[in-house]
């Protein structure tokens, strides 16, 4: 309890009340604790507990008690029942061992959870605190879900997906582990939360209503099976390439379990920090993945010397998320080789102005694998379309391990739409317009002492060092706002976030949040 307090700048004599399990409420440990501190201990019925939203759940709490965290769940539940407070009280803090998650505030206060749930071997502990809401604020704290939904959004009586429990410096403090969540992406920031998103990188005010009219018209043709040569012949054009190097995909992440299950792979090797569902699909594909973990003290650049030479199939984002850092094309090329696969992901490449460093459209270089999204730009995250651009005999490796009819009619459509000149000469348009608000962020931030930003940054969003970042995040999420955790993407920790690139209005909304937070902080 001491090492959660001192992450969160306070001391013991702060702590207002400890709050756990009602069955674990007078075991030695905790009443000891409580003791030596001289508060009171809370306990909370499992149905309470499980009633709480958590945003760190684990499955082993969730089998033995109903709910996820119940250090998180007691934490926030004692802090937002705190009696005595209003808008002008200092705020409580509770420590909750155990292992839990949020809950709801009093009228005049909410509850934020100040340090998530850090565990040892013999005890987890969370930090939450009753923080005052001003009558003009409309930010939603933690709040208590209706008991008929079950646990946060599954169906009555249905059991919750619980995400792949991650072991990182953020959950162990005295472990050292390279165990990442892999499965965990950006939306499960804001799912089932009414908060302002920056943890999703898709362009806001998206698709455009033109792209939307086309994709509602193919909707009187569904009861063909869809037929993806025109769209395919688009996206060949775009790409000055014949239709036998391009494989339309359910979106990028399609193309991922293709390679990983059509390709032959001895030793294939993913360059991180970048996003992890390529090397989630090769480990699901029965690969054992080596991993080049690129450097914050040399800007997350790439250094093609550091891929194994043995290396027969090497996968990078380019720009890579979550850094932002473009590279150049030359040094991308440089890591070609006969008989190794060299697999390029620019799902964001068209929000770089004049798509620079592009490698789209080359056969030049061997063994070349290109993966585009038309996700981001368009807003078509519902919708899965994506494409590969390959050698004709990889493209056809590729086509023989998808499934009849892989993409939809509309999506379909929707990728012949967003081929055509109008729809590039918008995307140009909108790369520009990322650019000017990516720089305004970067100005804001710059700002604060505590915030680290990676130089360079290109594609749409930043990636920003913050010492307890983890616990910001959380205080954000009180204020409003989600940012994308850092700590599940191999090679970076719980003090790193990413941030989307937003328009000025919500920007300066957020960096006023991010003041308050950091004050939170202490």
């Amino acid at each position: 309890m001491d090492v959660v307090l001192r992450e969160a700048g306070l001391s013991r004599t702060a702590v207002r009340s400890l709050g756990t399990l009602d069955a674990r409420a007078a075991e030695p440990g905790i009443a000891g604790a409580a003791a030596l501190l001289g508060v009171p201990v809370r306990g909370f019925a499992a149905e309470e507990l499980a009633a709480v939203s958590v945003p760190h759940p684990s499955a082993r709490p969730l089998a033995a008690t109903g709910t996820a965290s119940v250090a998180e769940a007691a934490a926030l539940l004692a802090a937002g029942t705190e009696p005595g407070t209003d808008a002008g009280a200092v705020p409580g803090v509770v420590v909750a061992p155990g292992t839990g998650e949020p809950a709801a505030p009093p009228a005049r206060a909410r509850a934020v959870l100040l340090v998530p749930k850090r565990k040892t071997r013999r005890v987890t502990c969370a930090l939450a605190a009753s923080v005052p809401v001003r009558s003009h604020e409309d930010a939603p704290g933690a709040r208590l879900l209706p008991r008929t939904h079950g646990y946060i959004a599954g169906e009555p009586g249905s059991p919750p997906t619980i995400p792949t429990p991650h072991t990182t410096a953020a959950m162990d403090m005295h472990t050292h582990t390279d165990a990442h969540d892999l499965r965990h992406h950006g939306d499960a920031e804001v799912r089932d939360e009414k908060l302002i998103d920056l943890a999703v990188n898709v362009r806001t005010d998206t698709p455009p209503d033109w792209l939307r009219r086309r994709i509602a018209d193919s909707l009187t043709g569904l009861a063909a099976y869809p037929d993806g040569r025109v769209a395919r012949a688009a996206v060949a054009e775009r790409h000055g390439l014949p239709a036998n190097r391009v494989l339309l995909t359910a979106g990028a992440a399609e193309a991922f379990v293709l390679l990983a299950r059509a390709l032959p792979a001895r030793r294939p090797v993913v360059v991180h920090p970048q996003f992890t569902e390529p090397e989630a699909a090769l480990r699901d594909a029965g690969h054992a993945v080596d991993r080049v973990l690129l450097r914050e003290e040399d800007g997350f650049r790439l250094d093609p010397a550091a891929v194994p030479e043995d290396a027969d199939l090497v996968v990078i984002g380019n720009p890579t998320n979550p850094t932002s850092v473009l590279h150049p094309a030359a040094s991308i090329a440089a890591l070609a080789r006969p008989g190794r696969t060299l697999v390029v992901d620019e799902a964001f490449m068209d929000a770089v102005p004049g798509e620079r460093e592009s490698l789209a459209g080359r056969t030049d270089v061997p063994g070349l694998v290109v993966l585009r999204s038309l996700t981001k730009t368009w807003g078509l995250a519902g919708l899965r379309i994506g494409y590969v651009l390959a050698a004709p005999g990889t493209i056809a490796d590729l086509e023989r391990a998808q499934p009849l009819w892989p993409v939809s009619t509309p999506a379909l459509v929707a990728a012949e739409a967003c081929m055509s000149r109008a729809a590039l000469a918008e995307a140009e348009h909108a790369a520009h317009r990322i650019g000017v608000e990516r720089a305004h962020l970067l100005a804001g931030l710059a700002e604060f002492d505590e915030v680290r930003t990676v130089a360079g940054a290109e594609g749409p969003f930043v990636l920003v060092r913050i010492d307890g970042a983890d616990a910001v995040r959380e205080r954000l999420r009180s204020l409003g706002f989600a940012a994308r955790r850092g700590d599940t993407f191999p090679g970076l920790d719980r003090n790193w976030l990413r941030l989307a690139v937003r328009d000025r209005a919500t920007t300066n909304r957020f960096l006023q949040a991010l003041d308050q937070a950091l004050l939170m902080g202490g």
